[in-house]
């Protein structure tokens, strides 16, 4: 395996996680509860699942990049993305687990 193939299995390692692991909207813009802007909120389920499916297809979109990049793009049927969100989905789960599976004082 090449090392842009190792890339994008740490990139998805890592953007898999990255929804569970803050609090910020894919980890950069806060969320506000308020309309005076001084409390923060919390990040709902559904938010996470939203940025895990969309960090999915960036990290696709990635990686198909630099597959055309090397000169060896393949065609790619449903089975492919079955499988790799699958794996995606796989990868998410120490984040899932830090989130809320762990208790917290």
């Amino acid at each position: 395996m090449s090392a842009a193939g190792w890339f994008i299995v740490l990139l998805a390692l890592v953007g898999a996680n990255l929804p569970f692991l803050n609090q910020r909207l894919f980890a950069v813009m806060p969320l506000k509860l308020h309309a005076d802007g001084n409390k923060t909120a919390k990040k709902g389920v559904w938010i996470r699942i939203g940025e895990l499916l969309i960090l999915y297809f960036a990290v696709g979109a990635l990686g198909f990049m630099l597959e055309a990049r090397a000169g060896n793009r393949f065609d790619q049927e449903w089975q492919f993305y079955a499988i790799t969100f699958s794996l995606f989905v796989v990868f998410a789960f120490p984040g899932f687990t830090y989130q809320y599976l762990v208790k917290r004082r």
